[in-house]
């Protein structure tokens, strides 16, 4: 009796670390918080208190391991573009045509692919995730070890939009260091009950909390940076990420091209880089399918199957710059088909 009263004890141990409970109890969180102490003036207690709460989650970890971005693109068209998903944006669209104007007037990024990475993010704001941001965060963070430094990192820079904003419990003074002046969402909100993705994305763009910090606006002037529940921010802040990461407005996105009589060795280059790595006219020389666009553009070979049949394109920088977004080509060539159809639409 006794041996099996020792081994349930180990079972249930066992268990419990798997399951991540605890975190303010491990050795890792604690240096984690040493660390943030340290580098930005966090107070200690407050913090392990604050990652008390935060729950592991075997759903996050399930997640993250079958992306869909590993799908092929044919099955990743069908899932994001939809006739409903284009439909809803044009409504979307015509809803919110001020602030959208005055977005693509500001940073030189058109309407519909603003409403378009709205579209495929969070459907339009309906669906902005189930998670708690503190839960996914620090289940990647402390217990998915393929990309623990990465989420580690969005942890630290979580908690510090926590302080920035003064979401509680960092809303006193003494919680951690902060600007003297900028933007804040206020005391009224926790942070437990800030939701996202699984992989802590946030509000109707889903941006990751350093991009939070580092690229949302407040775009209606009321002094706070809010992409969760203020749609004008949202858009604003859609905006002033792709100017910030290289838009060139009224510059190509992507185009077909004939491969009918292209050298097969060149089109195996296809897929190899999201950064445009050629001129049009080397791509031209070194036997690729051109396109009639300046020679002197730069682009990247892409291939897309669709149907069992492959068609090649020329991605330019805007395309380059849709996949800082997400850094996927199935994620940036199903924004520029939403968007074409939303622009179709208007």
């Amino acid at each position: 009796m006794q041996s099996k009263s020792v081994a349930l004890l180990i079972v249930l141990t066992l268990a419990s670390m798997a399951s991540g409970e605890n975190y303010h109890e491990r050795d890792d969180v604690v240096e984690f918080v040493n660390e943030l102490v340290t580098e930005h003036g966090f107070d200690q207690a407050l913090v392990l208190e604050t990652l008390s709460q935060a729950s592991y989650k075997q759903s996050i970890i399930d997640a993250i391991t079958r992306p869909a971005e590993k799908m092929t693109w044919d099955a990743y068209r069908k899932i994001l573009v939809t006739q409903k998903r284009v439909e809803d944006g044009i409504k979307f669209a015509r809803e919110n045509e001020s602030v959208l104007k005055r977005a693509e007037n500001d940073f030189g990024v058109p309407v519909a692919i603003i409403v378009a990475i709205i579209g495929i993010e969070t459907n339009y704001g309906n669906t902005m995730g189930s998670y708690r941001v503190l839960d996914a965060l620090a289940t990647l963070g402390f217990d998915y070890a393929p990309r623990a430094d990465f989420f580690r990192g969005q942890l630290g820079e979580f908690l510090l939009l926590a302080c920035e904003e003064r979401v509680k419990p960092f809303d006193a003074d003494d919680a951690c260091q902060r600007p003297s002046a900028g933007e804040t969402l206020g005391s009224s909100v926790e942070i437990t009950d800030l939701y996202g993705s699984y992989a802590g994305a946030m509000g109707y763009g889903q941006f990751i909390p350093s991009s939070y910090r580092n690229f949302a606006i407040d775009y209606d002037g009321d002094g706070a940076r809010d992409i969760w529940r203020n749609l004008v921010d949202a858009i604003g802040s859609v905006g002033a990420y792709f100017a910030d990461h290289g838009w060139e407005q009224g510059d190509p996105v992507i185009v077909a091209v004939d491969a009918s009589n292209a050298d097969e060795a060149i089109l195996a280059l296809a897929n190899e880089s999201l950064t445009p790595t050629k001129t049009v006219s080397e791509w031209r020389l070194a036997g690729a399918p051109t396109t009639a666009h300046a020679d002197d553009e730069m682009a990247a070979l892409f291939r897309f199957e669709t149907d069992g049949d492959a068609t090649y394109y020329l991605g330019f920088n805007n395309f380059y710059v849709i996949t800082r977004y997400n850094i996927s080509r199935l994620y940036a060539k199903a924004i520029v088909e939403v968007a074409e159809g939303v622009r179709a639409g208007l």
